[in-house]
């Protein structure tokens, strides 16, 4: 029989429910997830780092857990990343059986292989309800030994999923980009890769100036983007030069506070696969998948700057562009895995900038 573990939220509340994965404590900020697929995407996406995500869709782990390890150009084929990167999950109903053709295992077999723990049988609403009302907070997951509560965004997040050397993909294509990792999903490689560029992938604070490449590109990651100081110096000096530059998620952020514009932490954040966003000055919509805690206050754009994309659920900046320079940034996750790709053209439109450029 599973064992009993319990939710403690940092004002005391205390949840108890059964535990899968690895039986062990664990802390973190504590948020919620409505996406209704892509628990193996989102489990491995190095922007959930320092997280307990709450999973609101009923039934999880019906379709089991691809293998990880299986690579394809280099990149892990199945996942975002090399681990799983939340501190904890918590779910409805845990689903051990599981059927799929990708599968090789169950969830939470590869949860307890990587020390996360599970904790089911509890009402997801009710937490759901709880964060959207008083907003996102700290909670510990409680097993064998009490633990302190954790406060990730204390912490440079980025330092701890970034890359540590400089490595190649697709070497010696035509168009080279530079992709400044903060904790990038391997699908935005592979976006990249698909449509036959060299990807030079740095790590989040790396003088790039002595580097060769035709665009700029600035990856989504975990945390409080102020914290990237070295990240943020770094871009105000490419603002000032004529290189096409594209960000997504915590890449909108770092660009809008070298840009001079100022970020806030959102009340419950957005992670969620059907967020809609409204293209500025069109009545154009996109349903896109997101992963962040923390916005641009776009209210503060400096002069040559405007707003790209807009959510509709609540009016915050999804996106930024220049008015005159080939920059743009995205909140949104245009490679969206999982989720949908209504915007992966966005990649296109950054790629076709660069060869303009190149070729100026």
């Amino acid at each position: 029989m599973d064992k009993n573990v319990k939710i403690i939220f940092q004002d005391g509340l205390e949840i108890e429910g059964k535990s899968f994965g690895a039986y062990a404590s664990a802390a973190g900020e504590i948020v919620f997830n409505t996406a209704m697929v892509g628990y193996n995407e989102s489990l491995t996406d190095p922007s959930y780092k320092g997280q307990i995500m709450v999973m609101t869709f009923p039934i999880v782990g019906n379709y089991g857990v691809p293998d990880e390890k299986a690579m394809i150009n280099e990149i892990e084929a199945w996942v975002e990343s090399n681990k799983i990167q939340v501190t904890g999950l918590v779910v409805s109903y845990y689903s051990d059986d599981y059927s799929h053709w990708n599968a090789i295992q169950k969830l939470g077999d590869w949860l307890k292989a990587n020390n996360i723990p599970g904790v089911y049988g509890v009402d997801t609403r009710a937490i759901t309800k709880k964060l959207r009302e008083e907003g996102s907070t700290l909670a510990k997951i409680v097993a064998d030994e009490d633990i302190e509560f954790y406060d990730p965004n204390t912490d440079n997040l980025v330092d701890q999923v970034s890359i540590k050397e400089v490595k190649r993909y697709n070497e010696g294509a035509d168009i080279k980009i530079a992709l400044i990792d903060c904790g990038v999903k391997n699908n935005i490689i592979r976006c990249f890769v698909n449509r036959g560029v060299e990807v030079i992938r740095i790590p989040w604070d790396y003088d790039y100036s002595t580097l060769e490449f035709d665009g700029l590109f600035i990856s989504n990651g975990p945390g409080d983007p102020e914290m990237c100081v070295a990240t943020i110096n770094h871009l105000k000096q490419s603002l000032q030069e004529d290189k096409p530059i594209f960000g997504i998620c915590l890449g909108n952020q770092l660009v809008s506070l070298a840009a001079g514009a100022s970020t806030f932490k959102l009340k419950y954040g957005h992670r969620s696969h059907n967020q809609p966003v409204q293209l500025a000055g069109t009545k154009k919509c996109f349903i896109t998948s997101q992963n962040h805690g923390f916005a641009v206050d776009d209210s503060k754009l400096p002069a040559g700057f405007k707003t790209f994309f807009s959510n509709l659920n609540d009016g915050t900046c999804e996106g930024i562009r220049h008015e005159s320079k080939p920059i743009f940034t995205v909140q949104f996750h245009p490679e969206a895995t999982g989720g949908p790709v209504d915007t992966e053209y966005l990649f296109d439109e950054f790629i076709s900038e660069v060869k303009k450029y190149k070729n100026a």
